[in-house]
């Protein structure tokens, strides 16, 4: 008897590696993926088969959320395409920049999503000044406050926020927070979760994963977006997680999140708060939308886009038609560069065709720049991306550490001229998988400010050179290559 079920579960267990080794060839079109996967299988034979199914297939529940998502975004698109039309404000063939119009045009008919021009935009270097301005406009709040956070740690200047929403609750402001069920886990066991419930304040754990859903759906999409929203006319949107980093542990090296925001005002705001409203109606069911605070937002840049001025392109990512828009958008940008490309990123672990793209760029005579941290809080990553410095390097690319603090700013500026900011990651979790949103931003003003950051950034860190990176020992290089491997797992 014992044998025979000895039999049974051995082949189980073979049709599950066939079906298995099927998928993998049907599925992953990198030759890389598939051969990483066939070794995990044949290492370790039976952890290999969970961590598949976590980790390498989207389940039903998955595709079923993600054409629900489509519908809904449909009438999102329509309606912010109607309100612009109507306002005056659709801008698809008013271009002065006609060298950046492929990109918005891009940008535009994967989402349904137009960029706007006459937007003001303020650059927020630090999380200090991200506070004062965010108090400020709390305090003055009339209608409602929409957020929604990868990481919300309740402790420091981050608990002072939490007072402001509070009292904004209490004075009938519509306040709703979506946090990553995650990054957010020490928000949810703490008091202030159940101290904003009590006050009515809407609060969803976004993603969430329990026992009943966790094989049903893909445990790594997580929630990136950074978002604050006030009365629907002000936006908060950058690369900041709510935290306060003089709070956390002692580690001397990654300690200071070096990181920025940018506030938002202007038509753009709209696209940003259809964009909250469709995330937020996708995890609940509810539409929130709040249809006159958008036309009251939009009556006075009525008819005012004949001046081709600070043009802002929205590009998000999540469970939408285009699961490709934010490479897409990227790898073009990257194309379009003449003069110069100053990238910004904590993580620097690109597909192959980005990573081809930005070694491109520098040997047709780009001057390339990648600002990285010198520290790193994720030792797989630490080494993944060093295993690319060699190529880097060798295609003329110049690498820059910054010395102390962990460099969370993700941003890219191309020939001076026009610049991204969000929550995308250079790795092929944030171009791939996770929810995200960048700007794309054709701002002169902005833009220099944001050159003189990224200078300061370069001033504060040490210059890879090339003939003493190939000298580095022999075992680092080892490390390297089998950390970089498990970056086609995903």
């Amino acid at each position: 008897m014992i044998n025979f079920l000895n039999l049974i579960l051995l082949n189980i267990n073979i049709i599950i590696k066939i079906y298995i080794i099927i998928r993998i060839f049907l599925k992953h079109k990198d030759i890389k993926s598939y051969v990483l996967w066939y070794l995990i299988l044949y290492i370790f034979p039976k952890i290999g088969i969970i961590i598949y199914f976590i980790f390498g297939e989207i389940y039903a529940k998955t595709q079923y959320k993600s054409e629900k998502a489509k519908k809904i975004w449909s009438h999102y698109s329509i309606l912010l395409k109607k309100l612009q039309e109507y306002y005056g404000l659709y801008t698809k063939n008013i271009y002065i920049n006609k060298k950046i119009q492929t990109l918005f045009l891009l940008c535009e008919n994967k989402q349904n999503l137009s960029s706007m021009t006459n937007n003001s935009i303020k650059l927020l270097e630090s999380s200090l000044k991200l506070f004062t301005s965010l108090i400020k406009d709390i305090k003055l709040a009339k209608h409602s406050i929409h957020i929604v956070f990868y990481i919300w740690i309740p402790e420091g200047l981050v608990n002072k926020i939490a007072k402001y929403i509070i009292l904004a609750a209490k004075r009938g402001v519509k306040c709703y927070i979506m946090l990553d069920y995650i990054g957010s886990k020490k928000f949810f066991y703490s008091y202030w979760y159940q101290l904003m419930i009590q006050v009515g304040i809407y609060i969803i754990k976004s993603l969430k994963i329990t026992i009943f859903n966790c094989f049903l759906s893909r445990i790594d999409l997580r929630q990136h977006k950074k978002i604050i929203l006030i009365d629907n006319k002000i936006a908060y949107v950058g690369s900041m997680n709510m935290i306060d980093s003089t709070c956390l542990k002692k580690n001397i090296k990654v300690i200071k999140y070096i990181d920025l925001m940018v506030r938002i005002t202007g038509p753009i705001v709209n696209t940003i708060s259809i964009i909250y409203s469709y995330d937020w109606e996708i995890e609940t069911g509810k539409y929130i939308l709040s249809i006159n605070q958008l036309k009251n937002n939009l009556v006075k840049y009525k008819n005012k886009n004949k001046n081709d001025i600070n043009r802002i392109q929205v590009v998000f990512s999540g469970l939408q038609l285009s699961k490709k828009i934010i490479y897409n958008s990227l790898i073009t940008a990257i194309f379009l560069s003449k003069k110069s490309l100053i990238i910004t990123t904590p993580y620097l672990i690109p597909s192959n065709n980005l990573l081809s793209a930005i070694c491109i760029a520098s040997e047709r005579g780009v001057n390339v720049k990648i600002i990285i941290s010198k520290y790193n809080d994720s030792i797989f990553i630490y080494w993944a991306s060093k295993f690319l410095f060699y190529k880097l390097l060798k295609s003329g690319v110049k690498i820059y550490q910054l010395k102390k603090g962990f460099l969370h700013t993700k941003s890219i500026i191309i020939d001076k001229k026009i610049s991204f900011i969000g929550t995308v990651n250079l790795d092929i979790r944030s171009i791939y998988l996770n929810f995200e949103i960048n700007l794309i931003i054709d701002d002169i003003i902005f833009n220099k400010s944001l050159l003189c950051l990224q200078n300061k950034y370069i001033l504060k860190s040490q210059k890879l050179k090339y003939n003493l990176w190939i000298k580095r020992p022999y075992w680092k290089k080892i490390i390297e290559k089998l950390f970089f491997l498990f970056k086609f797992i995903l």
